[in-house]
């Protein structure tokens, strides 16, 4: 049993306010396996005070001091690989070889890839007489969510630090493990006091006193849209910088080639990985309604072949993270069937012999229209949607008609007309062929968000703009 009952505030362990504490379940057992401390507005406040007092000394230090702490983390960070794989799988039900591999390697990428971009980040640069510098916006609060836990608070955490920031991270209470552990890593770094500081909490409790906070200068927000509407509203009357990313309902293009086989196959496996648990997943499958047929064939055979919540099996998926997601993807998977799309595969309930856990059959849909619920709607579980096209205008016309942009994929052979087709797909992130890059700018379109994360362009989002006119043409050396 894991208790984890203090906050990390100004380089100390502290007890929070106001003892209150929340039980954490194992989705895989349904049986609550911690507890931890759960913030009021008074934990935050302390929070900010410290990060606004080490603010003043972290965005003087140079890049070099930054990239110390920075690979400081990297090495305690490998010395916990293992701890944070089993946090994972504790807190959100990712098996062993999905926490140990994916989940614990995008958190050391985005390290890796911050620390890389942070060696030559161009931080001054003059513009005929003018200085141009980009500074250290001040203070952030880092909310995230719990269903790439490590990967949402490294792409936050390390560019913020980079940047000269100093910040107050809520994670998510759902999955609050691996944030802990990170936690612990981060000061066994020797990172200076109140530069990072962590608070465990609830919306209401805590992440409506961080976005609302006068001396916190930016939100960096990841989750819901409906949460992501409530944070902005919270952060209007300070006029406080928010970021943003949000849902999604990615379209999958699947073009009329000789790869088409191999295209359904990849869009089918990429949107089971994780559980669905991905707001870019590929949700929406768009195939030529003259291989629909070839397409439902394929689906049903990848499909099928799922391995749901067998531990020895490398390639298997877990539970989905909470009973109120179970209970959420129970009641789309039964409206598909309502508003007439057909079930190639999975179907509502839990698959065979699991009888406990929050497992869902990975569930492919057919001859799905892009009016019904289970096309507008982010699910967040294994569970495709198939669409059919007579051409690719309209296609791109399914595609786009969505409130959502956060990613779109482009699948086949022809990378000339993949290329075509992805820019005509109004999302902030685009996979031709299922690509994939740390460097690459991740953020939305429309009610997807906005701001980037991950590389430069997540460097640059902790970062204000000042201008020294009349500064003259010397040579900027930073």
């Amino acid at each position: 049993m894991r208790e984890y009952l203090k906050f990390y505030i100004d380089g100390q362990w502290v007890d929070p306010v106001e003892p209150k504490t929340l039980d954490v379940d194992n989705p895989t057992t349904e049986q609550v396996s911690g507890r931890i401390a759960l913030g009021t507005a008074a934990d935050v406040d302390k929070a900010v005070k410290a990060a606004r007092k080490a603010f003043g000394t972290w965005s003087q230090t140079s890049r070099e001091e930054r990239l110390d702490v920075l690979q400081a983390i990297q090495v305690e960070y490998q010395k916990r690989s293992t701890d944070l794989a089993e946090a994972v799988n504790e807190e959100m039900g990712a098996p062993l070889a999905l926490a140990a591999g994916p989940h614990v390697a995008m958190g050391a990428g985005h390290l890796a890839t911050t620390i890389d971009v942070l060696k030559n980040f161009q931080f001054e640069e003059i513009l005929g007489s003018t200085l141009v510098v980009k500074e250290p916006i001040g203070v952030c609060g880092l909310i995230t969510p719990w269903n790439w836990p490590i990967n949402q608070i490294a792409c936050k955490v390390f560019p913020a630090m980079a940047a000269g920031c100093t910040m107050v991270l809520k994670p998510s209470e759902v999955a609050p493990y691996s944030g802990q552990i990170l936690t612990e890593i981060i000061d066994a770094a020797g990172v200076p006091a109140g530069v990072y500081n962590m608070v465990f909490g609830d919306g209401p409790g805590v992440g409506t006193a961080l976005s609302s906070h006068p001396d916190v200068d930016m939100v960096s927000f990841t989750g819901s849209t409906r949460a992501g509407i409530e944070v902005a509203r919270n952060a209007a009357p300070t006029v406080k910088r928010v970021s943003q990313e949000l849902g999604g309902k990615s379209p999958n293009i699947v073009l009329d080639d000789e790869d088409f086989a191999k295209s359904v196959t990849a869009g089918v496996i990429t949107m089971m990985t994780n559980s669905g648990q991905s707001c870019n997943a590929p949700s929406r499958m768009l195939v030529p309604n003259s291989r629909m047929d070839e397409a439902i064939g394929v689906a049903r055979q990848v499909g099928e072949n799922v391995v749901v919540g067998d531990p020895d099996n490398k390639r298997a998926i877990g539970p989905v993270a909470s009973q109120v997601q179970f209970d959420k993807i129970q009641r789309l998977i039964q409206t598909g069937i309502d508003e007439g799309a057909t079930v190639v595969v999975g179907g509502p309930g839990r698959p065979d012999g699991l009888d406990a856990g929050y497992y869902v059959k990975p569930t492919v849909f057919a001859n799905v229209t892009n009016d019904m619920t289970i096309a507008r709607e982010e699910i967040f579980g294994p569970v495709l949607c198939i669409l059919g096209y007579d051409d690719l205008d309209q296609a791109l016309e399914i595609a786009n008609d969505t409130e959502y942009g956060l990613a779109g994929y482009v699948s086949g052979a022809d990378l000339d007309l993949a290329r075509s087709v992805a820019r005509r797909i109004r999302a902030g992130s685009i996979g031709i062929n299922h690509g994939f890059d740390l460097n690459a700018p991740f953020g939305g379109y429309k009610r997807s968000g906005n701001g980037r994360e991950w590389g430069a362009f997540g460097l640059g989002e902790f970062l204000e703009t000042k201008a020294a006119l009349g500064y003259g043409p010397e040579t900027v050396t930073s």
